[in-house]
């Protein structure tokens, strides 16, 4: 049987239920759930597809793939992604925990992750059996490490942080996974979230892969910028041949995104109008908790775009702080989940109604 380590937020029981215990109730902003409706416009598009009585494609309908090509082309700045070089998953963190496996990856095998990063990159390289490792500079590893490279994963912006990679450093590390031979697997989910930044450069985008998108794959999903994380609805694009291979791979396995599920994704990238105003929105809960958290003597570090605002005292650990701020009622992240180096962090999430994170901003000022 495969062991895992215990789903970290289970620790979180005790918090919320202190939390629940304010007079005016708990504000939970632990975990990155949208809040808010599902746009008319997608569940629409659901509803018309739902009479689906075949088997849906594993690569997805060609009018879906040629929606994520325009969206690379239109939002990203990436204007040469081949619709058939676009995969549509079941949410992105299925392709992030199953991707070391269905590369064929095993125990002799690296997969590096940013030194404070999402928990499922760790998770991923565990059940193909291979040894996660975190690092932020590639000069800090000898080359009998960098020989086992098989797998780069990228984040920016970064979850938790909310920090973006620039060009030249994204480019870096293209150049050396090149010299590798390994894949860069590039987390882009809150690309549509930019705050203090005037670009998130995708690990496609012609400055970053020389216009060659060979052992790179971009992975994105919709849950964030349109409101569908119940749909489970993402997609990885960019390397024809690695496309190719997990298009194949998961015929066998039967990893297939319901049809209807393909149409409201293909209606989601097409749509901008709810991808602005979902913006608007997030903003507006930003500059109201931002400053909050400030005048409660926490520091905001890095926090240039995406869902969250990843904050410190300076002082105490990752659970003083929880329970700190569930001593007001507000439930927040621990950083240590994230890592070693997230300790004496909190990551505090916007995605509340906006009543709660106006009660969170008045009980931390």
């Amino acid at each position: 049987m495969l062991t895992l380590p215990e789903y970290p937020w289970d620790a979180m029981a005790p918090y919320l239920e202190q939390a629940a215990s304010h007079p005016d109730g708990p504000v939970n902003l632990s975990i990155g759930t949208p809040v808010d409706s599902t746009p008319a416009v997608i569940r629409e598009a659901l509803a018309s597809a739902a009479d689906a009585p075949g088997y849906p494609t594993t690569h997805g309908r060609r009018e879906l793939r040629e929606a994520v090509a325009a969206w690379f082309s239109r939002r990203r700045g990436v204007h040469d992604v081949d619709p058939e070089a676009v995969l549509p998953t079941m949410g992105s963190k299925e392709l992030v925990a199953w991707l070391p496996t269905l590369l064929g990856m095993g125990q002799d095998d690296v997969v590096l992750r940013p030194r404070v990063a999402y928990p499922t990159y760790d998770i991923g390289a565990q059940i193909a059996g291979a040894t996660p490792l975190a690092v932020e500079d590639p000069a800090e590893l000898d080359e009998d490490i960098l020989a086992r490279v098989k797998l780069i994963w990228l984040n920016s912006p970064a979850n938790p942080t909310g920090a973006v990679t620039g060009v030249e450093h994204m480019r870096a590390w293209v150049e050396l996974a090149r010299r590798l031979g390994a894949v860069v697997a590039s987390d882009e989910c809150y690309a549509e979230l930019p705050w203090e930044v005037d670009e998130v450069p995708s690990v496609l985008d012609p400055r970053v892969s020389a216009g060659d998108h060979r052992g790179l794959l971009a992975v994105y999903s919709a849950s964030k910028q349109s409101n569908v994380a119940g749909y489970r609805a993402a997609f990885a694009a960019g390397c024809p041949e690695l496309i190719a291979g997990l298009v194949n791979t998961r015929k066998h396995a039967g990893m297939i995104m319901p049809a209807p599920v393909q149409e409201a994704l293909r209606v989601a990238l097409t749509d901008d109008a709810h991808v602005e105003a979902q913006r608007e929105i997030y903003g507006r809960r930003r500059e109201l908790l931002l400053p909050a958290l400030q005048a409660s003597g926490l520091q905001v570090r890095d926090s240039v775009a995406g869902l969250y605002l990843w904050c410190t005292d300076g002082v105490s650990d990752s659970w003083t702080l929880v329970e700190k701020m569930a001593s007001r009622g507000i439930v927040v992240g621990p950083g240590v989940f994230y890592g070693e180096h997230g300790d004496g962090f909190i990551r505090v999430a916007l995605t509340a109604p906006d009543e709660r994170i106006a009660a969170a901003a008045e009980r931390l000022g």
